[in-house]
C-alpha cells in the first residue's frame, strides 16, 4: 500500500459485534436488517474455502517460495501464479458446469495434475470433445462444512543453520575447513 493510499483510509472504523452459536463475530457491515446473523453465519463458515483457495495459491502453485532476486521479477512471478491459478480456477469451472455441480465440488490439485499431464501430451481443452472436463469432474472433494484445522506444523523443521551464501562457496568453505555447526 502507498502512503497516499494509506492516508486516504480512515484514521477510526465502526464495527460491529453478532453473537451466533457460541461465537462472537466482529463485522463493519453494520447494517443489520441488510445483514443478519444468519447471514454472517453462512459468510463466516465460508472462510474455510477462502483457506483453502490461499492454500492451493501458495502449495499447489508452487508459490511458497518466490525464487526471483528483485522485487519487480517476484512481483511478475506473482502475477504468473495468480494467472495460472485462474486458469485451473476456470477448467474447474466449467467441467462443473458441463457437470451441473458446485464447482467448490472439485478438486484442485486433480485439476492441476490433469492439466499439467494433458499438455505434456500435447492435447488441447477445447478440441477434445470435452473429454478433459469429464476427467475434471469425476473427482469430487466430500463435503467440508464446519471444518476447522489447527494450524501447525506436524513436522519439525530439521537443525541445520540457514544457507546465507552461494552453494559453491559453502562447498568451498567446507572442503577447507569441514562442518563448522553440530546439531542441537
Amino acid at each position: 500500500m502507498t502512503p497516499e493510499q494509506y492516508a486516504g483510509f480512515p484514521d477510526e472504523l465502526t464495527v460491529r459485534e453478532v453473537k451466533v452459536a457460541h461465537r462472537v463475530l466482529v463485522t463493519t457491515l453494520l447494517a443489520h436488517r441488510q445483514v443478519n446473523k444468519d447471514d454472517l453465519c453462512a459468510l463466516y463458515a465460508r472462510r474455510w474455502n477462502v483457506e483453502l483457495d490461499l492454500s492451493n495459491l501458495k502449495t499447489t502453485t508452487g508459490m511458497d517460495v518466490l525464487s526471483c532476486q528483485t522485487p519487480q521479477m517476484n512481483e511478475k512471478q506473482l502475477w504468473v501464479h495468480l494467472l495460472a491459478y485462474n486458469v485451473i480456477r476456470l477448467l474447474m469451472a466449467q467441467a462443473a458446469c458441463n457437470a451441473g455441480i458446485d464447482p467448490r465440488e472439485l478438486s484442485f490439485k486433480h485439476t492441476v495434475q490433469l492439466w499439467t499431464e494433458w499438455v505434456s501430451r500435447g492435447l488441447s481443452a477445447t478440441k477434445d470433445d470435452g473429454r478433459l472436463f469429464i476427467l475434471i469432474a469425476q473427482c469430487r472433494v466430500g463435503n467440508r462444512s464446519g471444518r476447522m484445522e489447527p494450524r501447525m506444523r506436524k513436522r519439525r523443521p530439521k537443525p541445520y543453520p540457514w544457507l546465507k551464501v552461494s552453494r559453491a562457496h559453502a562447498r568451498r568453505k567446507i572442503k577447507k575447513h569441514g562442518h563448522d555447526w553440530e546439531p542441537k
